[in-house]
């Protein structure tokens, strides 16, 4: 972790990031960030309250002011789902880091997300998970340095596998 010094974890609601965030984080001795949550600091309410208040685009555009804002320094950063629509936020947060994307299938994703329409994802009115995956992962691979098939793996073996091709890709 010399070249670079953060970790930046982008994909789809439920593909992870959060929880592998924080095992990386203990892994590699770096603070750990969660986007959500300091967006959900910085409007003092939750991300579902944001959307139902003001709509899927404010909270996008909330979402890019706490990512400009975040220091992101030596740490591991799981972005929330739609980070990637913040061409702005993302290239501050490639300035300080290697994104990589957790690619978890729509499957997977279905099964693990029981409450799409609560969860507070920022997502037209209407539009489908299959649709807002296919919009997404679009996005994840443009902006990813590395993509990692997280499919019936554990977080921590998840982890292992992002240090051990950080390290190659360092090398």
């Amino acid at each position: 972790m010399k070249t670079k010094k953060s970790i930046i974890l982008v994909g789809m609601p439920g593909a992870g990031k959060s929880t592998i965030g924080i095992i990386l984080a203990k892994d590699t001795g770096l603070n750990f960030i969660d986007t959500d949550v300091a967006i959900q600091v910085h409007t003092g309410e939750t991300l579902q309250q944001t959307l139902d208040k003001q709509g899927y685009l404010r909270l996008r555009e909330i979402e890019e002011e706490v990512l400009l804002k975040t220091s992101c320094h030596n740490c591991v950063v799981a972005t929330g789902g739609s980070a990637v629509y913040s061409e702005a936020g993302m290239k501050h947060l490639k300035q300080h880091g290697l994104v990589v994307f957790l690619d978890v299938p729509l499957a997977t994703l279905r099964s693990r997300i029981h409450n799409y329409e609560t969860r507070g994802i920022a997502r037209r009115p209407g539009q489908s998970f299959q649709t807002l995956f296919d919009e997404r992962c679009l996005l994840y691979k443009k902006y990813a340095d590395l993509t990692i098939s997280c499919d019936e793996c554990s977080a921590q073996d998840i982890s292992d596998l992002i240090l051990t091709r950080l390290k190659q890709l360092q090398a």
